[in-house]
């Protein structure tokens, strides 16, 4: 069953494109028709293209890995965060600070600065400091948590962007492919879908087309981590090692007792065996008078 239908993307006006004297020609494959001087984009496709966007997202999350969430512009911004957040992926609305991936390690030490003026704040520093030494690094904490809050726990690269408008975001587009990392992202009928791995051909300026696509994505993400889990759940019970009534003695001792009772079996054992010998011969005995 697909993730979104032909109505649903009807309604939220994902068939919407550009006029088509700002249109791509790359993006041919996936236009129906003109109509009004506005291309209008085949949502049939729309749905084959998002059922396959969403079974790769699930299969990266599935394997451990982390997808990051890109959209800059106004009608995307709380739509993006609030359901990136919902999945607990990181993400990035405000501006795109650029080398975020090319350049990751600096990145980081940005984000550690948070937490250096965090700790500050606690371990009494900052009483030390005058009123306008602690105005200036609260202002500064403000501007990198507005810009790098959403990515404090991006820890590695992401295994994958997700990307609204790619036009808008082609420094991102452009940083990803230069570093192999796959870009699943919402393509207008203005925008060149060659630098995308996943095209999902819709209007992206519209924040219902957004929210509709976006929401089967995550749906397929929540999966992913719940399959996630659960295999986790199995490999660990797998692994776990068998317990025996000596664990937790100390080495030494332990093997003593497992020795002692080792020997004790032996001779319970072979006395059950001598008991069974003898018997067997008496009833044989028997047999013969």
């Amino acid at each position: 069953m697909s993730r979104v239908n032909f109505e649903q993307l009807l309604e939220a006006g994902a068939h919407f494109g550009h006029m088509r004297r700002k249109w791509n020609p790359a993006m041919a494959p996936y236009i129906f028709m003109e109509r009004n001087g506005i291309h209008i984009i085949d949502l049939h496709k729309t749905v084959e293209l998002v059922d396959d966007a969403a079974n790769g997202l699930k299969q990266i999350v599935k394997s451990n890995r982390r997808i990051l969430f890109v959209a800059t512009k106004k009608q995307a911004k709380q739509v993006v965060s609030e359901l990136a957040t919902s999945v607990g992926m990181p993400y990035v609305t405000e501006r795109w600070p650029g080398g975020m991936l090319t350049n990751f390690p600096t990145i980081r030490k940005a984000v550690k600065k948070m937490s250096t003026i965090d700790k500050m704040a606690t371990d009494g520093t900052f009483a030390q400091l005058s009123k306008r030494e602690k105005l200036q690094i609260t202002r500064q904490r403000a501007k990198l948590e507005k810009n790098l809050g959403s990515i404090a726990d991006l820890n590695r690269l992401p295994s994958a962007l997700f990307v609204v408008d790619v036009m808008k975001e082609h420094i991102a587009v452009a940083e990803a492919k230069r570093l192999g990392i796959p870009v699943f992202a919402i393509v207008d009928t203005n925008s060149d879908p060659n630098d995308v791995d996943f095209v999902i051909p819709a209007n992206d300026d519209a924040s219902k087309s957004i929210e509709l696509i976006l929401g089967a994505l995550c749906a397929a993400i929540r999966e992913g981590l719940d399959e996630r889990k659960v295999e986790k759940a199995d490999e660990d019970a797998s692994e776990a090692p068998v317990r025996d009534e000596f664990d937790g003695e100390a080495p030494i001792k332990r093997e003593r007792k497992r020795e002692r009772v080792g020997v004790k079996k032996a001779i319970i054992a072979k006395n059950d065996d001598e008991a069974l010998n003898a018997s067997v011969a008496s009833n044989f005995v028997k047999e013969e008078e």
